[in-house]
């Protein structure tokens, strides 16, 4: 009797079970991408563009924190084809980053599907295609992560949200740079700037009196960019995942690479105004303008632009150090940034990469601790998985700029899951770099000018409220330091993100590894895992 009593509760809480449990799933965001070739004229001369939906630049990605992002990539183009999500942690799952090094490419008229999750992550991000030189003719996009409802955020919403990609522009096909740099030449002086895709003419339409966030990435090949509005203050307050203290700039430099969400309060008269963006550190300078458009304005926006920056490097240097963590705030999880004292943490190991323009068998090439990589047929990751020999060697790299000549390689650091690591960026050349790191995002401590030594750290070390990011610069003649927790387990690419210094060696491979086989600390290769190389079939 006292079971029948109680069997209708036990159904009644089971099923209550079944429904919070399948409420808890995060909520899953399918997309389809059809990547073809199709007729541009961004600076008015008609070209080969590739496009994603029939749209450049392509679509963006909003999501929010946790979601499961599906996107099927269908390949249109005459050759292999992979996107890399610049930013996206891929926490335990390298296989989804889209890198020659963890993944097959697509072959031309098929596809394949990405199961990326956007684990404890927000902010503005962006993705480009990895392959080739085919990011400098479109197919790239931005991805915003936006905070679950249940997580404060450190500023006023916004009326709305604006998302900007500015980028340089070659007139050339894709296939012609390529042929280019192959040829042992250097890439040309880029032939202008845009901004979503135009010289000019973007327009956004705003309210008087409200608030608004400006989206921001800079997805060039190679050129630095400074960011500003006519007559309105930039208030900082996200880069690259991190909420920041809400400093305000009349002008802000993005590197290759780098995005970052500002707050503009619209307090001006109803008119229009020029919305700018110029290069950094090259000469002449290259500008693209687009419009912020008051309701009911009858004004057009009036010259002279907004005067920026040009090739003051100590004054982008100074800016850099200005960004600060905002340790009261909230991030992705409701925990307080500050409660990671990053600066305490004892450091297993430094290392310091110096990057090279280098000479090899009579070509141009780029090389980091004096080894230029070269892609493996097989992929890193793929060969790491099988246990296949003879594609590369752990540590392959030295810890320090080493003396030999420069040769040709396959580069990989070996580190132990959970090493937390100090890594300098040496830059003994004339031109700004800019580094990424997939996988992990890291601490920004440190700039300055010269060589790097150890006394430096008292010096010019932030070990309290430095910003994390994915993607730092490192001056002309100068060097930047991060501070890293290699936690995500598996096979990750740390690159220049000057896409000619990319294409011609200038990457390595960081493996993060463990000999613990569980999905605790790394997924399982795909179902859908594409084969190439020495990779068994399935």
């Amino acid at each position: 009797m006292d079971r029948a009593i109680l069997l209708p509760f036990y159904l009644g809480f089971l099923a209550w079970l079944c429904v919070v449990c399948v409420k808890a799933e995060d909520p899953y965001r399918f997309f389809t991408f059809e990547v073809t070739y199709g007729q541009i004229s961004p600076l008015g001369v008609p070209q080969r563009g590739i496009l994603v939906n029939g749209q450049f630049p392509a679509p963006t990605i909003d999501c929010v924190t946790n979601d499961n992002v599906i996107v099927n990539v269908i390949n249109k183009l005459d050759e292999p084809f992979l996107i890399t999500w610049n930013g996206v942690k891929q926490r335990k799952t390298s296989w989804q980053d889209g890198v020659l090094g963890t993944n097959c490419p697509i072959p031309p008229n098929s596809n394949w599907t990405y199961h990326m999750q956007m684990k404890d992550q927000i902010g503005s991000y962006s993705y480009f295609p990895s392959t080739k030189m085919h990011r400098a003719v479109g197919g790239f996009g931005a991805i915003n992560i936006r905070a679950r409802a249940v997580i404060f955020v450190p500023y006023l919403k916004p009326v709305e949200e604006f998302t900007l990609l500015i980028n340089d522009w070659w007139k050339s096909d894709h296939k012609v740079l390529s042929q280019t740099l192959d040829s042992g030449k250097p890439l040309p002086m880029a032939d202008g700037l845009l901004i979503n895709g135009r010289p000019s003419s973007t327009s956004f339409t705003v309210q008087g009196g409200g608030l608004y966030m400006f989206r921001v990435s800079n997805v060039a090949l190679t050129t630095s960019i400074n960011f500003r509005i006519q007559g309105h203050t930039l208030t900082l307050v996200e880069t690259e995942g991190s909420h920041t203290l809400q400093e305000a700039y009349e002008s802000f430099d993005l590197h290759v690479g780098q995005s970052a969400s500002f707050l503009v309060k619209l307090h001006a008269p109803v008119k229009d105004y020029f919305i700018v963006a110029s290069t950094r550190f090259t000469k002449p300078t290259l500008t693209a303008t687009g419009i912020l458009h008051y309701d009911g304005s009858q004004t057009k926006a009036s010259l002279p632009l907004p005067i920026g920056p040009t090739y003051q490097i100590h004054w982008s240097m100074k800016q850099a150090r200005t960004i600060r963590w905002n340790l009261t705030a909230n991030a992705a999880r409701p925990n307080p940034q500050g409660s990671y004292h990053y600066g305490t943490i004892p450091v297993t190991r430094t290392i310091v990469l110096a990057n090279s323009e280098a000479n090899i068998n009579g070509k141009l090439r780029y090389a980091v601790n004096q080894v230029s990589y070269v892609n493996p047929k097989t992929p890193l990751k793929i060969a790491d998985f099988y246990n296949i020999s003879g594609v590369f060697n752990v540590n392959s790299l030295k810890d320090t700029p080493p003396s030999f000549p420069p040769i040709l390689g396959v580069s990989v650091l070996g580190f132990t899951l959970h090493d937390y690591v100090e890594i300098v960026f040496q830059n003994n050349e004339n031109t700004i770099q800019s580094w990424h790191l997939d996988g992990s995002d890291f601490w920004t401590i440190g700039f300055g000018s010269g060589v790097w030594n150890s006394t430096l750290r008292k010096r010019f070390y932030n070990l309290n409220d430095a910003t994390t990011r994915h993607t730092v610069q490192v001056y002309p003649k100068s060097w930047s330091t991060i501070l890293v927790s290699l936690d995500n387990k598996g096979m990750w690419n740390l690159r220049s993100t000057n896409w000619p210094r990319r294409y011609l060696g200038q990457e390595l491979y960081v493996r993060v590894w463990n000999d613990e086989k569980s999905f605790h600390t790394e997924y399982d290769i795909p179902e859908n895992a594409l084969r190439c190389g020495l990779a068994p079939l399935k």
